[in-house]
């Protein structure tokens, strides 16, 4: 007697060839019944033997794709209805929806090996792709994820094509961005003034020309524009620099294939493993340590590491094969400050003066998307930014957190949604104080709020006044509850973790706004979603002229010696700084009379100061530059150094002064002590009075437990990573860190979402 059964499958199940591996199993199984995607997944049913239908439930978790990932199986036993055959069904758009909307994914080998087959008849066609590979993310209008909710609705299929898209047994049924020369999306190049010049492969040829003649090319990828030029070119990556206004900031590079990473990298098995992946994000590797000849300096300069990733996208392995060049820069073509170029014309506006050409298609893109950067080590934070083919998958949550949307910060900004008991977090949209930029915010959001089926009811928002995200949260009517940054990040990191309760929490940070209205940034915290306590902090120093001293960190050391040392300070200054003499007496004014003088202790400004001290960077170019740079003297594995003097004063909340050290520091330069060993003092210091206070406040309160999590922006430095999470391990803490959101600003918008949601009422 004939058996039934009703199963909705949950999870990332569309666009991944699921219902022609369902239908594959029906078939062998000889089932009868349908396959369907709807609002919440993928609706099957199955009739047949008790026998055959449990084998085929036990290989659809066994055997599922490849790009595929399942959260949840619902099963119940239906009465049979009397299917004779097995069939895939419309889709059904009625609904709220569940979904998870596909990632963009990296072309497979199947692809690329009928790319390069002359008998093919897709050979060499840059926009080849199958269920297990190709655009979702970036071409979706609409769900579920059919052909005619992409941007792919202007492109009929030909024949082949279609032939291909309605067979159950081939793995590009219902491929909906499948295409071909005779019918799908098409290369064009374009010269700055807008001047077509040329298609096809006579576009790809002229491109691959340019860039080996030492030319700049805007490509346009999965995401966005890339601005390229060969690596190897030590003119062109000058040259590109320029154009772009970016002096100094590290570029990462594009390399043709591992083998030829492993020539300037060190390239470890999970590395690999991870620039192989279907996410093919950027990998931040260790440069050989004789300088490679393969790129130019001008690509990473100052620093001893290189972002890599290998070609995701079928254009890219088609530039790689007809050219001579092994590695290409590969930076965003986007103005600094402002959200990814991926509009045609936008783009042609925008870069005539920087590209010399434009490698163009006329897919369009619907959402742009910025690559993700990785790095891969134990105790290191895994995501530096997360985006294309990691987003916009869910993480699981114990919280209902239903209708709550998280805003996140101002920098690095990515937002978060709640969906029952799903948290969805964007894309990197990066910096939001520019109009530019947060109208791709609020375009970004209004997007995947209409997607996920999701109306926002309670909108968690950064404490600062001042956040674009605040205007925005007043606009939208909707209660609003504001976090803590830090109390933020400690939540991020233990969201991060699945970890319920409370917890110890180190957070080294840049920049926040704190309950005093003091920037924080060098916390001891304890707590959990609902609340937390401030336990220890970094003494206070001002920051003459605000964001000024941020910009220019020799401010801001100026400010530190003369807040810490009076008129010691002031000499050691202006003996540091003897072109900034004038300057540092009307700084020194404007902390006596408190004039534009802010208030921080912030783990990054502390970076600052010290790199500006050792004249590594005075006058940052990019956010962060002053901190890499000094991180990059201490040595990545570190060489074991004393730490510099430093005191741990108070009883309730405890303050870290580093008076002492950073007179040390200030001696110990005049004095011509190397930078490196400097740097390594200074990072123990730092280690040291970090984990010491931890220590100290946990042995006065046992109640506090031995959990901590360790988050912010500070702990992307390799030294601070493994060095704290290292000693508070041996002094017995459980130690956790970031695995699956960044643990800067970049994941703030996990940590306020999940406070949300413990505080509503």
């Amino acid at each position: 007697m004939p058996e039934a059964v009703k199963i909705i499958v949950r999870g990332r199940v569309q666009g991944v060839g699921f219902r022609p591996f369902v239908y594959r199993i029906a078939a062998e199984e000889k089932l009868s019944g349908t396959v369907q995607n709807n609002m919440d997944g993928v609706r099957i049913i199955w009739e047949g033997s008790r026998d055959r239908i449990d084998r085929a439930r036990l290989r659809l978790m066994n055997e599922r794709p490849r790009l595929s990932r399942i959260d949840r199986v619902i099963a119940e036993a239906i009465p049979p209805e009397g299917y004779t055959t097995f069939r895939i069904i419309e889709s059904d758009r009625s609904g709220k929806s569940e979904l998870v909307i596909p990632v963009d994914s990296a072309v497979c080998d199947d692809c690329l090996r009928e790319m390069r087959d002359p008998k093919n008849f897709r050979y060499r066609y840059p926009f080849i792709n199958c269920t297990q590979c190709g655009p979702r993310y970036t071409i979706i209008e609409g769900l579920p994820y059919d052909r005619a909710y992409t941007s792919m609705i202007a492109f009929e299929m030909c024949a082949d094509c279609r032939q291909e898209y309605e067979d159950p047994l081939n793995r590009r049924h219902h491929a909906q961005p499948i295409a071909c020369s005779t019918c799908g999306p098409e290369l064009s190049l374009i010269a700055p003034d807008g001047t077509a010049l040329g298609n096809g492969e006579k576009a790809l040829g002229r491109a691959v020309d340019t860039l080996e003649q030492g030319g700049i090319v805007a490509i346009k990828g999965i995401g966005g524009f890339h601005l390229a030029c060969n690596a190897a070119d030590q003119e062109a990556v000058a040259r590109l620099r320029q154009r772009k206004g970016r002096p100094d900031k590290p570029l990462a590079i594009m390399a043709a294939s591992v083998e030829q990473a492993k020539r300037i990298a060190e390239v470890s098995p999970e590395e690999e493993r991870v620039l192989r992946s279907p996410e093919a994000p950027i990998v931040l590797l260790r440069q050989r340590q004789v300088f490679p000849q393969s790129i130019a300096r001008a690509v990473a300069p100052g620093v001893g590491t290189v972002g890599i990733m290998l070609p995701y996208a079928p254009l890219h392995h088609l530039l790689f094969d007809d050219g001579t060049y092994q590695f290409l820069v590969m930076t965003s073509a986007n103005p600094s400050g402002l959200p990814i170029l991926y509009q045609n014309e936008r783009a042609v506006q925008y870069l005539s003066g920087i590209s010399d050409c434009i490698l163009s298609h006329n897919r369009p893109i619907l959402h742009a998307i910025d690559d993700s950067v990785v790095r891969v080590g134990q105790d290191l934070p895994f995501f530096l930014r997360r985006s294309r083919g990691y987003v916009p998958d869910p993480m699981a949550t114990q919280m209902s957190v239903d209708g709550i949307a998280a805003l996140g910060s101002q920098m690095k900004n990515t937002f978060a949604l709640g969906r029952g008991r799903q948290i969805f977090i964007s894309p990197h949209l990066g910096d939001l104080s520019s109009v530019e930029g947060m109208d791709h915010y609020e375009e970004t959001f209004a997007h995947l709020t209409r997607w996920m089926g999701i109306t926002p009811k309670l909108l968690a928002v950064d404490r600062h006044p001042l956040f674009s995200t605040r205007e925005f949260a007043e606009k939208m009517g909707v209660p609003t509850l504001a976090v803590q940054h830090h109390h933020a990040h400690l939540v991020s990191c233990m969201e991060d973790n699945r970890l319920s309760g409370e917890c110890l929490g180190l957070i080294l940070d840049g920049t926040g706004y704190g309950d005093d209205g003091a920037t924080w940034g060098f916390e001891l915290l304890h707590g959990g979603a609902a609340s937390c306590r401030r336990l220890a902090h970094l003494r206070y120093s001002p920051l003459p002229g605000g964001d000024k001293a941020v910009t220019e960190p020799w401010r801001n050391a100026a400010a530190m010696l003369i807040c810490l040392l009076g008129e010691e300070g002031g000499r050691l200054s202006k003996m540091l700084f003897p072109d900034q003499s004038a300057a540092i007496t009307i700084i020194g004014r404007m902390i006596r009379r408190k004039v534009n003088s802010p208030l921080a202790g912030t783990c990054g400004r502390l970076f600052d100061a010290v790199s500006a001290m050792l004249g590594l960077c005075r006058v940052s170019t990019y956010d962060g530059e002053a901190a890499v740079l000094l991180s990059e003297t201490a040595g990545d594995p570190p060489e074991p150094a004393e730490p510099y003097p430093y005191r741990i004063s108070g009883s309730t909340v405890q303050e870290l002064d580093f008076t002492q050290t950073l007179r040390k520091i200030a001696n110990d330069h005049l004095n011509g002590v190397p930078v490196a060993v400097i740097s390594r003092r200074f990072h123990e210091t730092v280690v040291s009075a970090a984990c010491r206070v931890t220590r100290r406040i946990s042995s006065e309160h046992p109640e506090y437990g031995k959990r901590i999590v360790l988050s912010g922006g500070s702990f992307n430095n390799p030294y601070l990573s493994r060095r704290i999470a290292g000693e508070l391990r041996a002094s017995g803490f459980t130690v956790f860190t970031h695995h699956r959101v960044p643990c800067g600003d970049g994941g703030l918008c996990l940590g306020q979402l999940a406070a949300a949601a413990a505080r509503q009422d």
